[in-house]
């Protein structure tokens, strides 16, 4: 299998960590992939017509895209075991998808003071991406803390990478000074070997 891959990535790095937990690493080639969407670069839209990563090629069907395709297929066929059954399944997904909505929302500014040229950029909407991040941190807060807890998921590492995704991009915004719960489970929850193994450097 080979998987398009940049280190910077949050969804990208929801594979890698998910193929770390699996001990699993070796079974996939990281093809590096860069660009934006003004600029597509070295992007694979001929895998994936969005022009996003990750995108894995799989032996046995079309290339896979969408981390959270990505993530259930290899969870699948590496017995993984990061998605529960039903009822516990429904909680683990929102929970993933509340991560990836972090993450996106994160990027989205990211690009919008970083690719967009200056003379269009938008501080209210900046601002609006931010107010969904803010939102997704209390409801973390508020009512997730014992799923946060609880066996290791796709859920989990889903709001990981998002966390660690604030880090490193927006960092002034110190989302731990009104989330203390938050804030300490995921200094443990970055401490896990396949965490530390896939913390974005650049």
């Amino acid at each position: 299998m080979r998987l398009y891959h940049a280190p910077a990535s949050p969804f990208v790095r929801k594979v890698m960590v998910l193929l770390h937990e699996a001990d699993a690493v070796d079974r996939v080639t990281l093809i590096p992939a860069s660009g934006n969407p003004l600029d597509p670069g070295t992007l694979p839209v001929d895998r994936n017509p969005l022009g996003k990563i990750p995108a894995l090629e799989r032996p046995d069907g079309p290339t896979l895209y969408d981390s959270r395709v990505i993530t259930r297929y290899l969870d699948d066929l590496l017995d993984a075991r990061l998605y529960p059954a039903a009822p516990h399944l429904w909680d683990t997904l929102t929970l993933e998808a509340t991560g990836d909505g972090i993450a996106e929302a994160a990027v989205l500014m990211r690009y919008e003071a970083h690719v967009r040229p200056e003379a269009t950029r938008s501080p209210a909407w900046i601002e609006a991406q931010w107010s969904k991040i803010a939102r997704s941190l209390a409801a973390l807060e508020e009512r997730w803390q014992s799923h946060l807890a609880g066996p290791l998921d796709m859920g989990q590492i889903a709001v990981g990478c998002a966390l660690g995704y604030l880090d490193f991009r927006h960092a002034d915004r110190d989302w731990r000074a009104t989330h203390p719960a938050l804030a300490a489970w995921h200094a443990a929850f970055a401490d896990r070997p396949a965490m530390r193994a896939t913390a974005p450097d650049a």
